[in-house]
């Protein structure tokens, strides 16, 4: 962002925000789109959760399984096939759709730990150029814990270092 010396700049909006977007009148509709978007990630969330696990693919076998001996009920190759060609097609569609979302809310949470490690790096940065007593082991505890890194580095750490060591020693 540059900085154009203006005042204007530090104005709201019209509409009162101040990044660029209007506000949308207040009858509500806003609180139902925000119900609305948690509902769905509430049921999306269980939704990937289930389809991920062993049940989900049983249900998937045994609906095919059910399917395939059913051809002298249909009686045509054409439509014997309709039903689960429309099945899968509506199953491959709802599960795309998680799929995007889960990879949206993976996204999500990579940014905030990159974010809190940049920040936690800021941090050491500025108070190790300005040593006047800070605990700068705190920072280092605080970024480990805000990115989800152990404590206490773990033996395949301590491996992979020696391994590194002894191939650095070889070249």
């Amino acid at each position: 962002m540059t900085d154009s010396g203006s005042d204007d700049d530090a104005l709201p909006a019209a509409g009162g925000r101040t990044d660029g977007r209007h506000d949308a009148p207040d009858d509500g509709s806003s609180d139902r789109r925000l119900r609305m978007h948690a509902l769905f990630d509430r049921v999306a969330e269980r939704s990937s959760e289930m389809a991920s696990r062993a049940p989900f693919f049983i249900f998937c076998l045994v609906t095919v399984a059910v399917w395939l001996p059913s051809f002298p009920v249909f009686g045509d190759v054409e439509r014997w096939q309709l039903p689960i060609n429309t099945f899968t097609t509506v199953v491959t569609f709802l599960l795309v759709a998680l799929l995007q979302n889960a990879q949206h809310r993976t996204d999500r949470a990579l940014h905030h730990k990159l974010d809190a490690i940049a920040d936690g790096l800021a941090d050491l940065m500025h108070y190790s150029t300005d040593a006047d007593g800070h605990d700068v082991e705190r920072d280092i505890r605080e970024l480990r814990q805000a990115v989800g890194i152990d404590m206490e580095p773990s033996h395949q750490d301590h491996e992979r270092r020696g391994s590194a060591a002894k191939g650095e020693a070889c070249h």
